[in-house]
Parts: structure tokens; C-alpha cells; sequence
């Protein structure tokens, strides 16, 4: 099993920055695929971005060049999040891949607004 717990979220204007934490309850190179998700009101929960086996990054195509996600190569997935755009507003949730199985965190709120 994977405890995932999602900080890190809050309000920000337009072209504003912050930087979402995913702390696991277990070593991060345990985990294949470790990824961030975004459902906004109304909407399906989508794909922001993920890093397989702590090294090997994919983005959504909304997020591109915007987003980065990363590990402090222990036990914390961070997404840093520049630029921010009002229709980036959202819950965010952490995404654990582990042993054939998704494990979620509670999901942090972003609102992008002025």
C-alpha cells in the first residue's frame, strides 16, 4: 500500500507561481509511476504530468513547457507550476502506481483568479 498526502495549493493571480508536494509513505523509486491529475468543477479528472521510476517525465500538452514535476529522490513528488492561467484552477491530486494499483491522495485546491 501507498499513503499519499498532496500540500502546496492555494490562491494565485494570473502569471503567478506555486509548487504542489506529494509526500508517499514509501521510498519514490518503489513506485513505477508517480503522476498529478487536476479535476476542475464539472470536468473529468485529467493527467497534468508524470515521472516514471523517479527519471522519465511526460506532460499534458495544456501544461507543457509550464509545469515541471520532479522528486527530492526520497519520498516527495513536487509539481512547479509557472504561469499559471485562470484554466488551471482545479484539485490537484497525487497518483501512485504501485504493484498493478492506483493509490490517491485527498487533493490539494488551485485557484488561479485576480
Amino acid at each position: 500500500q501507498v499513503h499519499l498526502v498532496e500540500s502546496g495549493g492555494g490562491l494565485v493571480q494570473p502569471g503567478g507561481s506555486l509548487r504542489l508536494s506529494c509526500t508517499a509513505s514509501r521510498s519514490i523509486s518503489s513506485i513505477n509511476i508517480m503522476s498529478w491529475y487536476r479535476q476542475a468543477p464539472g470536468k473529468q479528472r485529467v493527467l497534468v504530468a508524470s515521472i516514471i521510476r523517479g527519471v522519465f517525465t511526460t506532460y499534458g500538452d495544456s501544461v507543457k513547457g509550464r509545469f515541471t514535476i520532479s522528486t527530492d529522490n526520497a519520498n516527495t513528488v513536487y509539481l512547479q507550476m509557472n504561469s499559471l492561467k485562470p484554466e488551471d484552477t482545479a484539485v490537484y491530486f497525487c497518483d501512485a502506481n504501485f504493484g498493478g494499483l492506483a493509490y490517491w491522495g485527498q487533493g490539494t485546491q488551485v485557484t488561479v483568479s485576480s
